[in-house]
């Protein structure tokens, strides 16, 4: 069997959870078939775990265009190398239209993995203005017509069902996202500790820990809002990727020059790159707790990261998150209630400030139950989310469709 997946990330250019997800399975899958993996970007390795690796650019004549427009560019010079593929699979919309159109034109099955929703996220307009119309194009087209859709989520499968009721319910099918729990371990061994200590943080302090991409989805203004309410020997620590917008990068360098006035500049350490993994695994390991305070997210593989590097995890029971976090067991899940607009604003922004700075309060000032949370974090990661276990089911939703 040959299924050719198509993707936006692929190492080593990842930036993301459905980045991660993809080079994941990719590898678990390569061995059980004829894996081909069409990705985004500059050349790269054409092997990788015995799958074969194309990689695709932007056509020349669309580099000034709308980043949208390119996608769809860069989506039609993958269409005709997937003659003779047996299933064509897709994540993100800026792939979802490549697999669409190879579906009608080699008459093959298109699976899509959804690992978010263009309704689900309007401030995408901000970025690509009316860009984002057609990215909400491609999407809603390519599901409505899909073979069958791969929700990393129950609450993902909800959401799918709720933005296009076009779809037939029975064709979406819930598969997890998952961990690597051999490379995903605790590192609290005295190089890891000096690892953390260069970066700036102090691991003799409590910390709480942020990684991630600077989007309107990922919650930072709210968590840096909370931040102020916490005890004030607390550290915080931000792990950030480049900001959607100018706009929105400017709020975020506002409140946290704010921050620092209030808790010092020792308070408040901030990276400001994407970390490797050696270095992201010693912080979450030395981290008190791990913040996932997100607005949408359909599961959030960065909290399986921290529940796997032995780290109690406090975050927004929103999305897909309550499916992986086990409140108050390996964490503490801060309720939310959302406007229905699809922005997913708190209906009480300053009760969900407040609700997180507790959560994350009680979580700093009981380092005994945190540390038990991290430990039952660790184990909830190896027996429930196994990528072994995610290729067999992804497997058997292939032969359903073929």
């Amino acid at each position: 069997m040959r299924i050719d997946i198509v993707t936006k990330e692929f190492p080593p250019e990842i930036y993301g959870g459905a980045g991660v997800h993809v080079a994941e399975l990719s590898r678990v899958l390569a061995p059980q078939l004829d894996l081909r993996v069409r990705a985004f970007g500059a050349p790269r390795a054409a092997d990788y775990f015995g799958a074969q690796v194309s990689s695709y650019q932007t056509p020349a004549d669309l580099v000034e265009q709308n980043a949208a427009l390119q996608t769809l560019g860069l989506d039609l010079r993958i269409v005709p190398d997937i003659t003779g593929a047996d299933l064509v699979h897709s994540h993100t919309w800026y792939a979802n239209m490549a697999g669409h159109l190879a579906s009608l034109l080699h008459g093959i099955p298109h699976v899509l993995s959804a690992h978010s929703l263009e309704p689900l996220r309007p401030w995408k307009a901000e970025q690509l203005a009316g860009g984002y119309a057609l990215s909400s194009w491609a999407e809603k087209t390519a599901y409505e017509a899909a073979a069958a859709i791969i929700a990393v989520s129950a609450g993902m499968r909800a959401d799918i069902l709720r933005c296009y009721p076009e779809v037939d319910p029975a064709k979406v099918k819930v598969v997890h996202n998952g961990i690597d729990v051999q490379q995903w371990q605790p590192a609290v061994d005295a190089d890891s500790v000096e690892l953390v200590r260069s970066l700036g943080v102090d691991p003799s302090r409590p910390s709480v820990l942020w990684v991630g991409r600077i989007t309107r989805q990922k919650g930072v203004p709210y968590l840096l809002r909370a931040a102020a309410l916490l005890p004030a020997e607390a550290q915080l620590v931000l792990c950030a990727g480049a900001a959607d917008t100018p706009e929105l990068g400017e709020e975020v360098a506002g409140l946290i020059d704010g921050l620092r006035k209030e808790r010092g500049d020792d308070g408040v350490v901030l990276i400001e790159r994407m970390l490797p993994r050696r270095e992201l695994i010693a912080l979450l390991s030395q981290a008190t707790v791990f913040a996932c305070p997100s607005i949408y997210e359909p599961l959030g593989i960065v909290n399986l990261e921290a529940m796997a590097c032995g780290t109690a995890v406090v975050a927004s029971a929103t999305g897909g998150i309550p499916e992986v976090v086990d409140d108050g067991v390996t964490g503490l899940l801060v309720p939310l209630e959302q406007v229905t607009d699809g922005t997913g604003t708190p209906l009480d922004p300053e009760k969900f400030v407040g609700d997180f700075a507790e959560a994350l309060t009680a979580a700093l000032t009981d380092p005994d139950r945190a540390r038990k949370m991290g430990i039952a974090g660790r184990a909830r990661a190896e027996a429930h989310f196994s990528w072994d276990a995610i290729a067999e089911q992804t497997i058997e939703v292939y032969r359903s469709v073929l």
